[in-house]
């Protein structure tokens, strides 16, 4: 028996074979015996006693965790296995005792990758050199503070000049038809000539600035376009060595068929990692062994990445970006189960609970599972906005003013008029809306009260997960202020000050906020019996009247 195998001693009841292979990326979390195999796995990260010589710590440093898999396999004489693996590398190799191997030709990758790595170095070193180069930034400085003394002397002389032009207005005004005409020719001609004066001290200047840039600006442009050529040389060999590593990846599916890594990406080129994941080693290593693939579980294990929106243990569907290409290939041949998509629970058809109601203005207690707004999904049209539009047909508009996620609970408004609703939404915009929200949220937070500030954006592969990006992401704030502490959790009032999707949940689960995800949050942390998360309190002027309004409901929790 191949040593990677581990048994699963597990009752009848629950080994028995599960039939269909459940989908890879299915959103409900895995079947019953991955799960059990997970658990046995997780059990040794716990204990760390997974790898031989290799720190547990590595997992929990910044961006040190790691996405780990298992694969139940049916052996021969009917009992079942599991087999494992990690995605990537591991304490920087490739390869541990007890893990599945990756999926490329060791011997082919070295050969290519050694050599293009020293290439690339050379090419990073040089561009570096250059970067540095005395002659390299003394052309950059000498540029960038030419551009600064001509600018302060165009600013200095544009004033000088706009002062001249109104005090000869002004002298001109003084000019009185009492002057006798020759002498009011003459210092009408004197104004002018002053007017032509500065045109020509304002183009010697710029000559003079034309002059004095020749002599370092071309100069300091090719010393530029030089860097700019070696880091595209640096991209162009990136690339191709990128390419001939993929060309080492032989991927076989279920039927035995084996493919190169880069026609199941055609027309396009593999991402970056692309069948290092640890799902395609896991069926790689099963289907090259022999054994019969039954169920796979991928969870995430130690410190979140720096874009957070993983928890360690939770699991998580196959990713579609680098997966998505990949896996249908490889299970081509077993049967498959549909994946299982998350579907908000049926919500009984009872009336919205109205907090507050008039002409204008509707203020509601949204229960949790609640749509907002209908899904994109045709079956998913039970929402706050469907009920409120049968509850006022005659209203026209959008009329929610602001959503509330599915799993959260809480005061919503909504403009029955248009201008209504115009106006709240202005008062939105322009932060004089005042929200307060109450969770629990997992474990113990540092400190009484603080501010979260760190901008976030959708996550393209994994929607509708939001994630931290400092350089494509929007701008999100959030104060937060300590409320109730117990041992294994800490109750938080929330107040944002923006209204990014999802932005109190990432908040509180990114280590950069409070590194402590809300309770039974389902994406960034570990699902439960709800998301501990209520919009409590929400206090606005209302849009016709002008007076200020402040609602309150306590947290159902």
């Amino acid at each position: 028996m191949d040593t990677r195998i581990t048994l699963l001693d597990a009752p009848a009841t629950d080994s028995r074979d599960p039939g269909d292979f459940p989908s890879p990326f299915d959103e409900l979390g895995p079947a019953p015996l991955a799960r059990m195999a997970a658990e046995h796995m997780q059990a040794e990260l716990r204990a760390g006693q997974l790898v031989p010589g290799l720190s547990p710590s590595v997992l929990d440093g910044p961006d040190g965790g790691k996405m780990f898999g298992v694969l139940v396999v049916a052996l021969p004489d009917g009992r079942f296995g599991f087999i494992r693996a990690f995605s990537g590398m591991l304490g920087g190799k490739w390869e541990h005792a007890g893990f599945v191997p990756p999926l490329f030709d060791a011997q082919a990758r070295a050969r290519v990758e050694l050599p293009g790595e020293a290439t690339v170095k050379a090419l990073i070193a040089r561009a570096e050199a250059h970067r540095t180069s005395p002659e390299h930034r003394a052309l950059c400085a000498g540029s960038a503070g030419l551009d600064a003394r001509h600018a302060a002397e165009r600013a200095t002389l544009r004033e000088q000049h706009e002062a001249r032009r109104r005090e000869r207005h002004a002298r001109r005004a003084e000019l009185t038809p009492r002057l006798t005409e020759p002498a009011r020719s003459a210092a009408l001609h004197s104004l002018d000539q002053e007017s032509r004066g500065d045109k020509a001290e304002r183009r010697r200047v710029e000559a003079r600035h034309e002059e004095e840039r020749a002599n370092i600006v071309p100069r300091a442009r090719r010393s530029e376009r030089r860097l700019r050529a070696l880091e595209r040389l640096r991209r162009i060999v990136c690339r191709e060595l990128m390419r001939r590593i993929h060309d080492s990846y032989r991927v076989r599916n279920a039927r035995g068929q084996v493919r190169p890594l880069r026609e199941l990406y055609l027309p396009g080129e593999p991402p970056s990692g692309a069948a290092d994941c640890a799902a395609p080693k896991l069926l790689a290593h099963a289907f090259a062994e022999g054994l019969r693939p039954v169920a796979l579980a991928e969870f995430w294990w130690g410190a979140p990445p720096s874009a957070g929106g993983r928890a360690s243990g939770a699991y998580y569907a196959a990713c579609r970006d680098k997966c998505g290409p990949l896996l249908p290939f490889m299970l081509e041949g077993l049967c498959v189960a549909r994946p299982r998509a998350f579907i908000p629970p049926v919500h009984p058809p009872t009336p919205l609970d109205i907090v507050y109601e008039d002409a204008a203005v509707v203020v509601l207690d949204k229960p949790a599972g609640l749509l907002s707004v209908p899904g994109r999904d045709s079956a998913l049209t039970d929402s706050v906005l469907t009920r409120l539009r049968e509850r006022h047909p005659s209203a026209a508009g959008p009329l929610l003013v602001h959503r509330l996620d599915l799993d959260t609970s809480g005061l919503l408004v909504a403009g029955l008029q248009a201008q209504a609703h115009a106006e709240l939404q202005r008062q939105f915009t322009l932060r004089e809306v005042t929200k307060r929200y109450i969770a629990w949220v997992a474990g113990s937070v540092q400190g009484e009260h603080g501010v979260i500030d760190f901008p976030m954006r959708v996550d393209l592969a994994d929607r509708p997960r939001q994630i931290h990006d400092p350089v494509h992401g929007k701008p999100a704030l959030t104060r937060w202020q300590v409320l109730e502490r117990q041992p294994a959790r800490t109750r938080v009032a929330f107040f944002p000050l923006t209204g990014r999707t999802h932005q109190l949940r990432v908040h509180a689960a990114h280590p950069l906020g409070l590194g402590a995800p809300i309770v039974g949050d389902r994406l960034y942390g570990h699902a439960d019996a709800r998301l501990f998360l209520h919009a409590e309190a929400l206090s606005f002027r209302h849009p016709v009247t002008g007076e200020r309004l402040d609602f309150e409901r306590p947290a159902p929790f």
